[in-house]
């Protein structure tokens, strides 16, 4: 152990904020100061008041020093960050400040790079100088408070224009006052948290502005440039765009403030200092939001972006029983301390909605799109803007247009009094926008630094999950590589779904988009043959997301299945789907019963087939293939047989002879489990000339995974984190199929948007894959609660899209067609609008950032606490007193009377 340095202690005993503590060796008070500053430094503080302007030749005969020398040492100090400067004296001479260690030298010295990197205990120190002290004093700030060293200062273009409101809570008023002297450094408490491995993937680089003479100091110091108002606006508007908080100092009285802050609840330790004690009179402004439930959609927007985690989704219907939503506790007459405390704010914040339940279209929905939000655009004739919300969890809607499981229809709402929506349909509509290059809506790059990123990320495989992945990673600013082993990108959208249910156009026009945001694919590069990960590692890439679906084919082990005339309906709709030979003649058996099976019928009816039948193990209640599905083959005069599964495969001469089936009497356990029982006498032939295998599908690795730590699982598949999808391989991350098995599209679009959040924050140096990470959890509302008034709706039937006349077995075109304009004004209004969001008004810190958000104009600010002006002022004790000991009467007087009860 390190000999005790004396000078250090008093020194951070003099500094520290920690009213009555003694310092030991053992506290960030002295570890802190100790790696940094030296005894002479040490000597020279010593000889300062706390935050008392001085000047060298003051201190010089103080500590015995020479003029020069202690001119030399503050200045050191200066750059280290134990001392700040100004000119803020009759004659405009330089005089250096001691400050506090909070605000003040402890987040001097982590905007010092090199030095908090080289001495982490800098960052710790921070990290404990900024909560220690508020232990006690956080259930003391009187209602608005205005903080005690920061404070809240909203969204100036969210203060409602119609409510008074005082000049110092507009940041324009505060721009003004400093006028021309702006500059930007890092923010020290992201900062501190990267270097303590709990960043939050928000970054660090130019986010927090000094105004003033701090703007010199910071530039003089080594720890920020000079900056001009454009750029100032510019990075306000950039912190909005990326929900930051805007906050500014708050220990120098009414009329003056250092700096202004963008803040991320998920590692600001300002922000922290509300959230962790659940107090938010440490923070807040004097506004807080409401909601004007008629014009809101549950889109969700507002509840993403709430640093305070104040806002979450909930319902607007009536219902039986009311709901009341919770109301956060506040200090004002209660005994507060640990057990009031949420020391995992950072996860708490991201919850989404009620444990009563939001809209069950957004809930069911893999991806959890804003579909009442769409509906309500598309109802308004916004059909770009409600394409911009589709986009925002999903890149594929017109792909998804087509073929989606619609599992927001089969939870719609609507459905429990006639039809659900035509959720779909009504996306399809939307997406048609994008078939249109000139409508083509093309996101434009969002990251705080405002720059591309250099970090390189490699994609391998171009089907929906990687794509997704490529998307919002090209989205966030990366350079993004896509390998892919075909021809094509696309996956199994492009080579396993015909085109009567997909059209390529539709395709290519969305993968078109990807381009156009700078997603490099790279066709008919295998990775693990042609190059490897290995190689694109020494090539520069930092992070690697690996969707390469189940592309191959399974046979069902029976006798027979290697006999000509047999094939994987994989490897069939491939060919199909390649415009290699697909052609069949004779009849054709295709064993399956899911979505698939149902497009390998449809299209070998289409590839020469003189009759094709289906057999499957699953009774008609429970063929996993969707209703429409089976409906529309049956339509083509395919026949569908239930309850039978494969148990020979008859050969002549080495081809298909005809296909025994034995009766499944059933398919599942007692536990839900794949466990088919058959009544083996009872069986039939089936005489045909082909016989197409659509019983699942399997993951050809190939040489993929060769040299890495990437385990594998249950049916092949890789084996991740079920949040992170990062795997054993920390640079590689797994989505789609390859993790999940076979799933639908909207699952693998929603796996590849996750995976870009865990790579943004992998490739950047400490950054947690988890902390502060919105885990998209949502909860459905009770329908059985729902008290829906017959006249309280749209009473029209749903619409159905029209077709085209055109002979459906004979084209492999998709003879669907969108709904008109005027269906979608009629489909529109059926949406019974079922959630909306609620703001928790003790929660709410009134930062505006919700408003920022809401394209609905469906939450606003309201001035509502007055305690703010109050609370500036230098000597915070006059603020806090007063009401301290009122809150103590309070507390008295409440314990009183539950003794009586």
């Amino acid at each position: 152990m390190a000999q005790e340095r004396e000078l250090i202690i008093k020194l951070g005993q003099k500094i520290t904020d920690r009213i009555g503590h003694k310092v030991t060796v053992e506290d960030p008070e002295y570890y802190g100061l100790a790696c940094v500053v030296t005894d002479e430094m040490a000597e020279v503080a010593l000889a300062m008041k706390v935050r008392v302007p001085t000047t060298p030749e003051a201190i010089a005969k103080k500590c015995g020093k020479s003029v020069e020398l202690t001119h030399q040492l503050m200045e050191e100090m200066s750059v280290i960050g134990l001392l700040e400067y100004n000119w803020e004296n009759a004659d405009h001479h330089k005089q250096y400040v001691l400050p506090m260690f909070v605000p003040g030298c402890a987040e001097f010295m982590n905007m010092n790079k090199e030095q908090v990197e080289t001495h982490p205990e800098v960052a710790r120190m921070f990290e404990r100088m900024s909560f220690l002290p508020l232990e006690k004093i956080t259930p003391m700030i009187p209602p608005g408070g205005a903080g005690v060293g920061m404070h809240v200062i909203p969204v100036e273009k969210a203060i409602p224009t119609e409510q008074k409101s005082l000049s110092i809570e507009h940041i324009s008023h505060w721009l003004k006052k400093y006028e021309g002297k702006y500059a930007v450094g890092a923010c020290s408490c992201r900062r501190s948290r990267r270097i303590l491995g709990e960043g939050c993937g928000h970054l660090e680089d130019d986010m927090c502005i000094g105004v003033g003479d701090m703007a010199d100091y910071i530039v003089e110091t080594g720890k920020g440039r000079y900056i001009d108002i454009d750029e100032v606006m510019e990075i306000l508007q950039r912190a909005e765009d990326n929900g930051f908080v805007h906050q500014i100092t708050n220990i120098d009285g009414e009329d003056k403030i250092f700096a202004i802050c963008n803040c991320c609840v998920c590692s600001c330790y300002a922000l922290r200092t509300s959230q962790y004690f659940n107090t938010p009179n440490m923070s807040r402004s004097s506004y807080i939001a409401k909601v004007d439930t008629e014009k809101c959609v549950a889109c969700g927007q507002c509840v993403e972006y709430c640093p305070a985690g104040a806002v979450k989704l909930g319902q607007k219907l009536c219902t039986k029983e009311p709901i009341e939503y919770p109301v956060r506790e506040l200090p004002d007459a209660v005994k507060w301390g640990p057990e009031k405390w949420s020391p995992d704010y950072r996860d708490e914040n991201q919850i989404n909605c009620y444990d009563t339940g939001t809209s069950p279209c957004k809930t069911n929905c893999p991806a959890h799109i804003a579909v009442q939000g769409y509906i309500k655009m598309a109802a308004q004739g916004n059909y770009l803007d409600a394409l911009k919300l589709i986009k925002k969890e999903n890149p594929f809607p017109a792909v998804c247009g087509r073929i989606c499981n619609r599992r927001c229809e089969d939870a719609c709402t609507r459905g429990e009094i006639d039809d659900p929506v035509a959720i779909d349909d009504i996306k399809d509509f939307i997406a048609q926008q994008e078939l249109n290059a000139e409508n083509r809506y093309v996101p434009q790059m969002l990251n705080q630094l405002n720059k591309p990123f250099a970090e390189k990320i490699a994609v391998i495989g171009a089907g929906p999950a990687g794509m997704s992945c490529a998307f919002y990673l090209a989205q966030k600013g990366y350079p993004v590589t896509v390998f892919e082993k075909a021809d094509r990108p696309g996956g199994m959208l492009m080579h396993g779904i015909p085109s009567f249910r997909l059209e390529k156009d539709v395709i290519e026009a969305e993968i078109d988009v990807l381009r156009q945001m700078g997603v490099e694919f790279k066709c008919g590069v295998e990775v693990g043959k042609d190059l490897t990960i290995a190689g694109l590692r020494e090539e520069g890439y930092k992070a690697f997301y690996i969707a390469i679906g189940c592309q191959g084919g399974r046979k069902i082990g029976v006798a027979g299945e290697d006999a000509e005339g047999v094939d994987t309906g994989v490897e069939f709709l491939y060919k199909v789907n390649s415009g290699a030979d697909a052609s069949l003649t004779g009849r054709t058996v295709v064993v399956g019963g899911g979505n698939v099976a149902i497009d390998v019928a449809r299209a070998a009816a289409r590839s020469g087939a003189s009759e094709v039948s289906m057999y499957c193990l699953e009774s008609r209640d429970i063929m996993p293939a969707a209703d429409d599905e089976v409906e529309e083959a049956e339509e083509e005069d395919i026949k569908i047989n239930n309850s039978w599964g494969p148990a020979e495969i008859l050969t002549e001469n080495g081809k298909v002879k005809a296909v025994v089936f034995k009766k499944c009497v059933s398919v599942f356990d007692d536990n839900g489990r794949f466990a088919p029982v058959y009544d083996e006498k009872d069986t039939i032939t089936v005489e045909c000339e082909n016989v197409l295998l659509s019983v699942g599908q399997s993951i050809q690795w190939g040489g993929l995974l060769e040299g890495s730590k990437v385990a594998l699982g249950r049916g092949n598949g890789a084996e991740a984190d079920p949040v992170t999808y990062q795997t054993a391989e920390p640079d590689i991350f797994v989505g789609g199929d390859v993790y999940t098995g076979p799933k639908f599209a909207i699952d693998a679009i929603a796996a590849g948007k996750e995976a870009s959040v865990s790579i943004h924050r992998f490739v950047h140096e400490g950054q947690s894959l988890t902390i502060g990470r919105n885990l998209r959890q949502y909860i459905e509302l009770d329908k059985k609660n729902l008290d829906i008034a017959e006249d309280s709706y749209d009473n029209s039937s749903r619409q159905v899209p029209g077709r085209s006349d055109e002979d459906a077995k004979t084209t492999f075109r998709d003879l669907r067609k969108p709904l008109t304009e005027e269906q979608i004004a009629v489909e529109t209004a059926r949406c019974l609008g079922c959630g909306a969001s609620v703001v928790d008004y003790n929660q709410c810190i009134g930062c505006g950032v919700c408003t920022t958000k809401c394209e609905f104009d469906a939450i606003h600010l309201n001035r509502e606490l007055e305690a703010s002006k109050m609370m500036r002022s230098e000597d915070k004790m006059k603020g806090i007193l007063p009401y301290a000991a009122k809150r103590q009467i309070k507390i008295m007087r409440n314990k009183k009377a539950n003794k009586r009860r």
